[in-house]
């Protein structure tokens, strides 16, 4: 989600139209081999003449059911051509700040049209707003006129963040002819994946009601009056809404409509990733809380090859940055380094330069993934996603049985299990649910906090390598699969990773759950009979973390994460309808036939 409500009502749908800093270079990347790598200079062609502005406001775009987009038209004050950036939001354009229209400016000066829309149903713009649901076609409606004005080159590239960056793969997939490149930011995936749509539980996550609380109306909405904390533990969930003081019909559509099918198709995209035809370049950040969409979408269109068959090429940087993707080199408590923070302007623009212009800089030349290692704190570059050489290698839970807390008997350990392991068991109460560090409403959603504290409870299993005598790399993707039961017909599991420092800080790297009768998948729900044992297997996302000597691994098993996720009732109700809860005892086996582990991604020394 985003940062604080100013920034993201603000600032994301603008984020990588920041002021214009040109650097000769800049040490910071480094190769995959480890050499040093600078990052480019802005432009090879100098810019020899800067272009006066002419702004057009509250210009009328019309959609094809007849409904008007408003639009900011900022265009260099000359006759010609010239290419347009195009930027979609939901935070109303009129917001912009004086350091916003400087960056307008900037762009303008470099001899590009600035064109910043509000969607459908908010700001200035006519019709009614339902998030994700009408982006698609809009979106290529007005990629097609900003392509046919007299003032435009026929190129169009589109730019923004968060849900400003899903209106750009939105549109992309749908192949408007006039668009040339996008550049992505933070953006948000489809249904029933990160929980701002409905996540893995089949609901939207509680601290996504102050989303859509803040976007509701024309206007964004004052909500820092609301109890946050009170609203997202009422229930019953479709009633949070009303439990803020604000009805929203298109909560409770979202709740009702809890398993994937027609309803969502006009949300979705990533399905569709490979009709995509032109060049992308996606930005997010290790604790970016949507990060899993902008990997996903890198696969998506790279997987025949890059450049794809159609002769796009894709890029893909990686930065150790929250939501407000390469805001500081600071993240909570954790300091990245001074090269945390990028150029990121001179990387945006070069993109642009290149699609757009047809300037011979040969971006397309250099290594598609740049990814930020926390813990060595370093730049590296790769050819692909996932890392090539990778070893998915598995570090199992043991125990003697009484894993609970980090005060246990839990170890993480590269050996299997032996034949008669006993197994480990918690009780989950969801009245007293294991809770989730996070800011008060949607601006962040979790970073690199300390739960060594969490780790005392008793509803949570702990497993922990001993202390690193060498350092242990992983970059990429990660995957838990654990052998459980529950005497409940449904429940949660959740899984997180953490760094644990000498001091004893246990730092969150990346975490994921699975709701049990989502199984098999979001199409085709299923209890689960009481007393059996199941393997589940649990996404736990990305990172790219190297844990140095003297640090421990670990992985927190527990059956709740809130308000990161709702809190199963535990009674296999309806979901999102129910006041009813009851306790859950769970049991996780690690045993040679139930081996549960964890798989990282270890990059070899």
């Amino acid at each position: 989600m985003a940062r604080t409500l100013a920034r993201r009502g603000a600032s994301l749908a603008t984020l990588v139209i920041a002021t214009l800093v040109i650097p000769a270079c800049h040490s910071g990347p480094r190769s995959s081999a480890g050499t040093p790598r600078m990052w480019p200079t802005l432009d090879p062609v100098p810019v020899t003449k800067k272009l006066a502005m002419h702004v057009d406001y509250g210009v009328w775009i019309p959609m094809r059911d007849g409904t008007r987009l408003s639009a900011d038209v900022y265009r260099p004050d000359a006759p010609g051509e010239f290419p347009v950036i195009l930027s979609r939001t939901p935070y109303n354009k009129a917001g912009a700040s004086g350091s916003s229209i400087d960056r307008y400016r900037s762009y303008v000066e470099r001899g590009y049209i600035v064109v910043l829309q509000d969607v459908r149903g908010r700001g200035d713009s006519e019709g009614e707003f339902r998030p994700f649901l009408q982006e698609g076609d809009d979106g290529f409606d007005s990629v097609e006129w900003c392509g046919t004005q007299s003032w435009s080159s026929g190129k169009v590239g589109m730019i923004g963040g968060s849900y400003g960056g899903y209106v750009q793969w939105a549109a992309a997939v749908r192949r408007p002819p006039h668009l040339a490149a996008i550049v992505p930011t933070v953006a948000c995936p489809d249904p029933f994946v990160d929980g701002l749509i409905n996540g893995p539980t089949g609901l939207p996550s509680p601290i996504c009601v102050s989303w859509y609380f803040y976007t509701s109306g024309k206007l964004n909405q004052q909500s820092h009056a609301v109890e946050w904390a009170s609203v997202f533990a009422h229930l019953p969930i479709i009633d949070l809404d009303d439990r803020a003081g604000r009805p929203m019909p298109i909560w409770d559509e979202f709740v009702t409509n809890s398993r994937l099918g027609p309803y969502w198709e006009p949300a979705r995209y990533q399905h569709m990733l490979d009709r995509v035809t032109v060049p992308s370049l996606s930005v997010s950040g290790w604790y970016d809380d949507e990060q899993i969409s902008t990997i996903t979408n890198f696969a998506g269109v790279t997987g025949r090859g890059n450049p794809s068959p159609n002769g796009a090429h894709h890029a893909m940087l990686m930065g150790p940055w929250p939501h407000n993707a390469n805001s500081g080199t600071k993240v909570g408590e954790i300091e990245f380094g001074p090269t945390a923070k990028i150029d990121m302007d001179a990387y945006v623009l070069r993109w642009f330069d290149r699609w757009l212009k047809g300037i011979d800089n040969k971006v397309e030349d250099e290594p598609a993934v740049r990814h930020f290692v926390m813990g060595d704190n370093q730049w590296r570059d790769a050819s692909s996603w996932p890392i090539p050489g990778t070893i998915q290698t598995p570090y199992y839970f043991r125990s003697n049985g009484s894993a609970n807390s980090r005060s246990g008997d839990g170890v993480l350990s590269p050996v299997p299990p032996g034949t008669t392991e006993p197994f480990d068991e918690y009780v989950y109460d969801p009245t007293d649910a294991t809770p989730f560090l996070t800011d008060p409403m949607f601006s962040q959603v979790g970073g690199p906090d300390d739960y060594s504290a969490i780790e005392e409870r008793s509803d949570m299993l702990v497993f922990t390598t001993p202390a690193l005598r060498e350092s242990i790399q992983i970059c990429g993707p990660i995957e838990a699969r654990i052998w459980a039961s529950s005497d409940a017909l449904d429940t949660d599991f959740m899984v997180r990773l953490t760094d644990v420092h000498p001091s004893g800080f246990s730092q969150r790297l990346c975490d994921g759950v699975v709701r049990a009768r989502f199984r098999n998948g979001m199409e085709s729900p299923s209890l689960i009979e009481p007393g059996r044992i199941y393997e589940y297997e649990i996404d736990v996302w990305t990172t790219c973390q190297t844990f140095l000597p003297g640090h421990s691994i670990r992985v927190e098993v527990m059956s709740a994460s809130f308000p990161q996720w709702d809190r199963n009732p535990n009674t296999g109700s309806e979901l999102g309808t129910t006041t009813e809860m009851r306790s859950a005892r769970q049991a996780v086996y690690h045993d040679a036939a139930h081996p549960s582990r964890i798989l990282l991604p270890v990059v070899p020394r």
